[in-house]
């Protein structure tokens, strides 16, 4: 299902989408189109992208074909999403430790749609650190 979201195919093309968009976040998977992990990761942006498309725009970036953004990110696993909101990276707290990025696949497409939903909200209010609606960390996991 990548082939039906928009993919960014420089390193000049993902500055512009992120310094473009005025209004809305924007979401950027890092990762390969035909890695299983992002198949999982691309078959939910594509179900939800209808549905958050008043505030939040969806692009795929493949980082091997774009390698510029491997090192300043960190994107070094196989399935990465990261936001953006006006030029500016918004981090999410979702438990696990690392803020900056979300660094497997969500299956669940309402999980998603809840922590876009709560990034556009704290980054309208000005906030470079949003809270995720649901802990993700091992310690609840038996």
């Amino acid at each position: 299902m990548a082939y039906l979201l928009p993919h960014l195919h420089n390193g000049w093309e993902v500055d512009q989408a992120i310094v473009t968009e005025e209004d809305r976040v924007v979401l950027i998977r890092f990762g390969k189109d035909d890695n299983s992990t992002c198949m999982v990761q691309d078959e939910v942006l594509m179900a939800i992208a209808d549905k958050v498309k008043n505030f939040a725009v969806i692009y795929l970036v493949d980082n091997e074909e774009v390698p510029d953004f491997n090192n300043m990110y960190e994107l070094f696993d196989d399935c990465t999403t990261m936001f953006f909101y006006r030029n500016k990276h918004i981090m999410v707290d979702l438990g696990t430790g690392n803020n900056n990025k979300i660094n497997w696949a969500l299956a669940d497409k309402q999980e998603f749609i809840d922590i876009i939903e709560m990034v556009y909200r704290g980054a309208r209010k000005g906030r470079g650190l949003v809270v995720s609606p649901k802990d993700y960390s091992t310690k609840y996991r038996y």
